[in-house]
């Protein structure tokens, strides 16, 4: 029987589960691959003593899935289920001036993805790209991603990029790796790490919490729907919705209070105190984290489809559906409006005096936020903003989808610590070998190139609070 591959399925009507499972068993070694249909998914191989272990540790796999209510089926028979893609509108700005753009990166495809970091900028777009560029607009690296980038968002060191299909990748290192899989019904609007939880908010307004192992913890659904907005820090989630804004413990999800707003909210922003909701009826709320009262309110002109602030709140930013970019003081006086010179702010954030905007039209912006800047663009006078391209020669870098594609060295000359894979319960697991770390905490490690019983170096790893190890930076195989 050595070679032998069986194929199962799981459809669900109404939104439920669409998903494969697969296994092989050839010689002593089985392989499983799963995910959602019409995916590659992603792959566990193990190795036993005897063919006739490896055998009967697949038959009992198999048989798992089909009491859960998988079915054989022909692969390629069913088509994978679509996902929602945010459609948004842009009007032209009615503001009377521009403000001042000192470089712009066109990348053709609507953008919902940014972060700004001291020494770089990301940005994602709809069509699976993710691109680095420094603060003067140098393009430094592309990753290319196979669905289209809904978010990124950062965990302290880590940055993840949440895309259409339900896959969060890692972006980390120089590799992106799949660090979570959303469940198949989960159909993804948002989301947010905090030391490495993972909380998802989605088109049917639920709230979904993952932890570090990739493993469901819990889920509440806020009675509204159109989920854009989830922010998460070490007390609680904030979850925004057509309903408003909801306030969950994050150890276990108890509600702690819930505040409707003003119309549906479609961004969401936090700072140490408060959180900020953009909403559908020109609005940005802030609201108190502690209570969710409402304590300011930042009048626009339009839909507001994003928001940020300065860095403790003296400041708020805010996109509309009309290309404009509004500040604000933090008791919500309107200090400024300007045209973007483009389509709609989707995403900003700011630093140093500069405001990085993601827009409609594909475009990372970079605008010049000083006083003297706006103050000269409310006159009309502007720099001419320079049209940024990307190198011919630019390094990009798709996902690594086993352990095969990553780079080697030998066991005696390793360098770095070392991590191993091990089969327990059912489930792969890696813990450290090197000595001087905990060998009873779990390390979180990209699931796509677990193998049983493979060895890894890793150039550090970081305790969480939550009692697990982080990997930074790179990841090679031990061989």
């Amino acid at each position: 029987m050595s070679g032998t591959t069986t194929y199962l399925e799981l459809s669900q009507e109404g939104g439920g589960a669409h998903k494969f499972y697969e296994i092989t068993v050839e010689g002593t070694v089985v392989k499983a691959r799963y995910g959602r249909i019409g995916a590659e998914g992603q792959t566990q191989v193990s190795s036993f003593p005897t063919e006739e272990k490896a055998r009967a540790a697949a038959a009992k796999k198999v048989g798992e899935k089909v009491r859960k209510g998988y079915a054989p089926a022909v692969r390629g028979g069913r088509a994978a289920r679509p996902v929602t893609r945010r459609e948004v509108a842009s009007a032209p700005s009615t503001a009377r001036a521009v403000a001042p753009v000192l470089w712009r990166f066109r990348t053709g495809s609507a953008a919902f993805g940014i972060h700004v970091e001291e020494d770089r900028c990301w940005m994602g777009n709809q069509a699976g790209d993710v691109y680095t560029l420094s603060h003067g607009g140098e393009v430094l690296a592309r990753y290319s991603l196979p669905n289209g980038v809904k978010c990124l968002v950062a965990d302290d060191f880590w940055i993840y990029a949440g895309c259409d299909d339900g896959t969060v990748y890692d972006l980390s290192s120089k590799l992106p790796f799949r660090a979570y899989g959303i469940a198949d019904y989960v159909d993804i609007f948002w989301l947010d790490i905090h030391e490495g939880v993972l909380h998802v908010s989605d088109a049917q307004g639920r709230l979904t919490v993952i932890d570090h192992e990739d493993e469901y913890q819990w889920a509440r659904d806020s009675g509204g729907s159109s989920a854009w907005m989830v922010r998460a820090d070490s007390r609680a989630v904030y979850h925004g919705h057509s309903g408003g804004v909801t306030a969950y413990a994050r150890d276990g999800g108890r509600q702690l209070w819930h505040t409707p707003t003003r119309g549906p909210v479609l961004f969401g922003w936090q700072e140490d105190a408060s959180v900020y909701a953009g909403t559908g009826r020109h609005l940005v709320q802030r609201l108190s984290k502690a209570t969710g009262a409402v304590e300011a309110e930042y009048r626009c002109d339009a839909a507001v489809y994003s928001c940020a602030t300065t860095p403790g709140g003296a400041y708020v930013f805010a996109g509309d559906s009309a290309s404009s970019v509004y500040c604000f003081d933090a008791a919500g006086a309107r200090l400024w409006k300007l045209g973007t010179g483009g389509g709609s702010a989707l995403s900003m954030q700011y630093l140093d005096e500069k405001l990085y905007m993601v827009t409609t039209d594909g475009s990372l912006v970079c605008v010049d936020a000083s006083e003297a800047a706006i103050a000269a663009a409310q006159q009309g006078t502007v720099p001419v903003a320079r049209d940024v391209k990307s190198a011919e020669a630019l390094p990009t870098y798709t996902p690594a989808a086993s352990a095969a594609q990553l780079s080697t060295v030998s066991r005696g000359a390793a360098d770095g610590i070392v991590v191993e894979c091990v089969q327990e319960g059912g489930r792969l697991r890696v813990h450290v070998v090197s000595e001087g770390y905990d060998p009873s905490w779990k390390v979180q490690f990209p699931m796509g190139i677990r193998e049983a019983g493979g060895r890894y170096a890793v150039d550090a790893l970081h305790a969480s609070s939550g009692g697990f190890y982080r990997v930074r930076g790179e990841i090679r195989r031990l061989v």
